[in-house]
């Protein structure tokens, strides 16, 4: 690749986080990145090392890729990643805790740029094909796309590993070589070291042509996301729910077809054609009088109203007590729930000196809310102000002392309201 096609590729981004694994590909990709911007220094190179401490060598593996980032003054972020045990096996959990670490490590308006090649992809496609993917699958990877606010870029899908292996033989380049891709229990190692050089063997474009097979499905799906927009945007509250009735009436093709984008839109995980016929059969389906609630990946497919939800699993927070010292600044809530404000206007009174402030997400007795008559479980309230089930464990409630004055964006207690004196509002951004 040169430094032109680098440009193209790369364009219009000028601050670039590499992904630095020590292997051929990546060390190919930082070298071409490192000569570019040898002839324009205003580009910005970063480079991160993902520290899984799955091999014995990981160690010295860092030491190798400290080394050469500091030979090619590239600054090098180590990331030390633990593996969760969540079922979903070694490599696809590997995968989850790196691109956690890419996260967290993106700054504003810098890309981030990985290594995979034309091999990497024709690897991916095949890999789809024997999960029974439909389009969607074996569109395989995009040379771009979307990721934590800002691009994932992989100018490399059109390199062969072999044209990776002449560029760092001809620039005498060294690299890691990682003693598990010889492996071949593993599915992408198996079709690397076995079946992959059959079918070279036999056809030796043959990657080539996996790769266009790949895009033609590309070009398939984005069709149909053009196609499906409109319809999808009417069935879709502003809150992200998906109206169920109009979904009753179309073919089951169309209908998978909106409930994928539908998850799309949620980030979440893409459903096999099983999960779509078990979201319609045990959740839509469901008795009417049931709270229908289906698992995928981190989140859950639930059904409240007339619509389906999209809800984000998150670990307990009946007994977390959260102070809220410094009223005049946002407090932070944790799993990812947002931040509470209190700005000017509202109808909640502002504690008194000698009311510590809290925010809990669990409260008991009989309440007394503003707007209503009479006294009553806060669970009878949820119910009454159509409040959904996975909300009313994640709704930060705020306390002076010991004594609950609201609900965020739900109610004001008697003793949370402003009387004679100017009000404040509990805002709640998620």
């Amino acid at each position: 690749m040169t430094t032109a096609d680098l440009q193209q590729a790369l364009h219009p981004y000028r601050r670039l986080l590499v992904g630095f694994s020590g292997g051929l590909d990546s060390t190919v990709l930082l070298h071409q990145l490192m000569l570019w911007r040898e002839q324009e220094p205003d580009l910005e190179l970063r480079a991160i090392h993902i520290h899984h401490g799955l091999s014995p060598h990981a160690d010295s593996w860092v030491a190798h890729c400290q080394h050469l980032c500091q030979q090619w003054n590239i600054p090098l972020i180590v990331a030390r990643v633990t593996l969760a045990e969540e079922g979903l096996g070694l490599e696809a959990q590997a995968r989850k805790a790196r691109y956690a670490a890419f996260r967290e490590a993106l700054l504003p308006d810098e890309a981030l740029v990985t290594a995979q090649h034309l091999d990497d992809q024709c690897e991916t496609f095949l890999l789809a094909l024997k999960r029974g993917s439909g389009a969607a699958g074996l569109s395989a990877m995009p040379a771009r796309a979307r990721f934590a606010g800002t691009e994932q870029i992989r100018p490399l899908l059109g390199e062969t590993r072999d044209s990776l292996l002449a560029w760092a033989q001809r620039w005498d380049l060294r690299w890691i070589e990682d003693e598990s891709n010889q492996d071949d229990s593993y599915d992408r190692n198996f079709l690397r070291l076995r079946v992959l050089p059959l079918l070279a063997e036999r056809w030796p474009h043959f990657a080539q042509a996996t790769s266009r097979s790949a895009t033609l499905c590309a070009e398939q799906e984005h069709l149909l996301d053009e196609l499906l927009a409109d319809e999808l945007s009417t069935l879709v509250s502003t809150d992200g729910a998906l109206a169920i009735a109009p979904l009753q009436t179309m073919s089951a093709v169309r209908r998978a077809a909106l409930l994928r984008r539908w998850l799309a839109l949620h980030g979440a995980l893409m459903p096999s054609r099983d999960m779509l016929n078990r979201i319609w059969d045990e959740v839509v389906l469901a008795r009417e009088d049931a709270a229908p609630r289906l698992r995928s990946g981190e989140g859950e497919i639930r059904r409240f109203r007339g619509q389906l939800w999209w809800v984000k699993v998150h670990a307990s927070l009946a007994d977390r007590v959260i102070d809220w010292p410094l009223l005049d600044r946002p407090l932070s809530l944790p799993e990812g729930l947002g931040t509470l404000h209190l700005k000017a206007g509202g109808a909640l009174r502002l504690p008194r000196a000698d009311e510590p402030v809290t925010v809990r997400f669990r409260a008991s007795g009989t309440l007394h809310i503003v707007g209503r008559n009479g006294g009553r479980k806060i669970k009878k309230i949820w119910q009454e102000l159509n409040v959904a089930p996975w909300r009313r464990d994640s709704t930060p409630l705020l306390f002076y002392g010991d004594t609950l004055v609201a609900a965020a964006g739900v109610f004001v207690t008697h003793e949370g309201a402003a009387e004679a004196e100017r009000g404040v509002e509990l805002e709640w951004k998620t």
